[in-house]
């Protein structure tokens, strides 16, 4: 890993209606040094997938089921090469949505993923982490993928698990759960209640509650 990896580049938190229902959306942003096709491929190819975030199987196109190793699985909703990704999330009994969208910015990609969750569903999770949980659960995300687009080659999952454990992996992640906080404060949360948020969620990744 290196000391200056980064999640997200710049972080939203939105309530809105989404499918006719409240919802609350997670939004990061992240310009990549890679071209759109590359980094479509990062992030649709079933053989890419595994060396920056998880292996992935089922029906890879729109109307297909997919499923990532121990975590979320759904259905393939939009899939339009090379901007657009809209996937059901579906997790320990919930569903929500992940929309990815590229588009060319200077040499690179800009990518921006939206995670929206409707409200009502897990809100004694939602009460006690707020948005810090799913957007710091995005930005090891995001750093995986930054580190694995410069060379196409695979993280060592061993090693990334060692690093999120080290004081540099806990360093990033209370810097992540810092930075969802001020994003959640500025859609107008209450500072308390959004710092608290962030600690537990720290705690939780960090192993330190």
């Amino acid at each position: 890993m290196t000391p200056d990896a980064i999640g997200a580049q710049a972080r939203r938190f939105e309530e809105r209606d989404h499918e006719g229902q409240p919802a609350r959306a997670v939004i990061a942003e992240r310009v990549y040094p890679t071209g759109l096709e590359d980094m479509w491929d990062a992030l649709t190819n079933a053989e890419r997938l595994p060396r920056w975030f998880l292996p992935v199987e089922g029906d890879l196109r729109p109307g297909g089921r997919y499923q990532l190793q121990g975590n979320a699985g759904g259905t393939i909703t939009r899939c339009e090469a090379p901007v657009a990704l809209d996937v059901t999330w579906e997790f320990g009994g919930g569903i929500s949505w992940v929309c990815v969208r590229l588009s060319a910015q200077d040499e690179g990609t800009l990518l921006v993923l939206e995670h929206i969750a409707p409200v009502g569903v897990a809100e004694e999770h939602w009460e006690s982490f707020g948005p810090a949980a799913t957007g710091t659960g995005w930005d090891l995300a995001l750093m995986g993928l930054g580190l694995h687009v410069p060379t196409g080659e695979a993280l060592d999952p061993k090693a990334v698990e060692a690093w999120t454990l080290s004081d540099e992996g806990k360093r990033f992640i209370h810097g992540s759960t810092e930075a969802w906080a001020r994003a959640h404060v500025a859609a107008g949360a209450d500072p308390q209640v959004a710092q608290g948020m962030a600690q537990r969620t720290a705690a939780f990744y960090t192993g330190e509650g």
